[in-house]
């Protein structure tokens, strides 16, 4: 997650979607904050807050809240009040300042710090910039893998607990539905996918998931479907 895409359609679905999950929770949100970068137009993507006839429903007090940050200088702090109560790991998770043969263990003490920073939360998301990758060591000495989370990573926030783990969806041989149907048996275990891909492909995987999670994932994906949010596999 960078600051310059706080308030896009990606943090509206996103959002919308923890709000409707943590009620009776403990939500703890490691951000897998990157710095800034300039070189596309990510985080552009805020027309639909001009359109409060079509989308305001969806939840009206993350909506406005949403347009007024985006008229001022947008950062993940200005996030947090859409969420009450949230445990925040926003640790910087840059390690570009460093030699690549001190990378990994950097990353190692890095997401040491994130799981101790939640260790009290029963509902966890996580928001790299890029989603889920694998385990390749060849990737942990490369300056960007800051935008990534590799499937051990996953695999620990998860443990023991519900989370929902943001990825954007690549140009993976097979198409999107082949690639979110890898990464959910990957993963292992019990796990949803929410597909949303207003503007770009984006799936949030609910990993874990109760009783109680599960219905209101069918429900969110019902209510919030005119904003291109839908169940993979249409399992509602």
């Amino acid at each position: 997650m960078q600051d310059r895409y706080a308030g896009d359609v990606g943090d509206f679905v996103k959002l919308g979607l923890l709000r409707a999950l943590s009620s009776g929770r403990q939500l703890g949100v490691a951000w897998y904050r990157y710095p800034d970068e300039d070189h596309n137009g990510d985080g552009r993507h805020i027309t639909y807050l001009n359109k409060p006839h079509r989308y305001e429903h969806l939840d009206a007090a993350l909506f406005r809240h949403l347009q007024s940050i985006t008229s001022e200088t947008r950062s993940i702090k200005s996030l947090l009040p859409t969420l009450p109560g949230v445990t925040s790991s926003n640790e910087i998770v840059d390690s570009s300042m460093i030699s690549p043969r001190e990378r990994r263990d950097w990353r190692n003490a890095w997401f040491n710090r994130v799981i101790d920073d939640l260790s009290s939360c029963d509902l966890v998301f996580a928001d790299p910039d890029n989603g889920i990758i694998d385990d390749g060591d060849w990737r942990k000495g490369r300056a960007k893998f800051g935008k990534q989370m590799p499937l051990t990573e996953v695999q620990r926030l998860a443990k023991g607990r519900c989370a929902v783990i943001y990825h954007h969806n690549t140009r993976r041989r097979g198409g999107h539905d082949e690639e979110v149907a890898h990464w959910l048996e990957e993963v292992g275990g019990s796990g949803l996918a929410v597909r949303a891909t207003a503007y770009s492909p984006r799936t949030f995987f609910v990993l874990n998931p109760s009783k109680d999670i599960e219905t209101k994932v069918y429900e969110f994906c019902q209510r919030w479907g005119d904003l291109k949010v839908r169940l993979h596999g249409g399992r509602y």
